[in-house]
């Protein structure tokens, strides 16, 4: 059965510090979250092991990881964690074969220096790589170019630029560990809260089952400024469970 976390973007604007964030995480019936900055390493540390909380990943830019990547990888390493995701490349990246796989070469080079040190490499899609080339989406093109990256598939933000969530997961399967369950509304072209878009929430559960992954993780951008998100992606994730 897939570990559910939040991604703790979904929370970025609360005042408090990660450490207490984790706290009220722990109340819930979430397994575990996602990073995406860091403070005070130790405290975090200590506080996932009194609360027992799994760590999915961690979100960190490209440029880090080019520009400083023992230091980057030490730091969170500290926390357990094996897992490092990409979270965005700019639209400029996509708008041709040659950008992607030039984007692609430098995701496969930060792949191997963690493929040495035991640790993963993946890349989190928005909408903007379903651009098509030559009836091809960018984002295909780009796995196809770095065979050894994995993908953290965002479903929301792949229903809102028009594509098959279901269907990519599916074609994708083995390629990926972690899975970004955000909803999406069809006439508007965006994201949209987990359980009030055009989701298939039980489709999406089939294919986690049938294919074993291994975190499905609740990220909502737009969430308000409140613990309430943590309840929600609680609420709303207990349908996996």
């Amino acid at each position: 059965m897939a570990q559910i976390a939040i991604q703790l973007y979904s929370v970025h604007e609360l005042d408090d510090d990660t450490a207490t964030i984790l706290e009220h995480v722990a109340e819930t019936d979430l397994d575990g979250v996602e990073f995406f900055r860091l403070d005070e390493a130790d405290d975090i540390a200590d506080t996932l092991d009194r609360t027992d909380l799994g760590v999915a990943g961690v979100h960190v830019g490209l440029e880090s990881l080019e520009d400083n990547f023992a230091e980057t990888v030490d730091v969170w390493s500290q926390l357990g964690i094996e897992t490092f995701v990409v979270p965005w490349a700019d639209p400029k990246h996509f708008e041709t074969h040659e950008t992607i796989e030039a984007l692609a070469e430098r995701l496969s080079a930060i792949a191997a220096k963690l493929d040495q040190r035991g640790y993963s490499l993946h890349y989190h899609n928005h909408d903007h790589e379903f651009v098509t080339l030559d009836d091809e989406y960018a984002l295909e093109i780009l796995a196809e170019n770095a065979p050894e990256v994995g993908l953290e598939l965002d479903l929301g933000w792949a229903g809102a630029a028009g594509a098959e969530p279901l269907s990519l997961v599916e074609s994708y399967a083995d390629r990926i560990d972690l899975l970004h369950v955000k909803d999406y509304d069809t006439e508007t072209g965006s994201p949209a809260k987990v359980g009030e878009g055009d989701l298939d929430l039980a489709g999406v559960a089939s294919v986690v089952r049938e294919y074993d992954i291994e975190w499905l993780i609740y990220e909502y951008e737009d969430a308000p400024d409140t613990y309430e998100t943590v309840e929600h992606a609680s609420e709303s994730m207990s349908y996996f469970q």
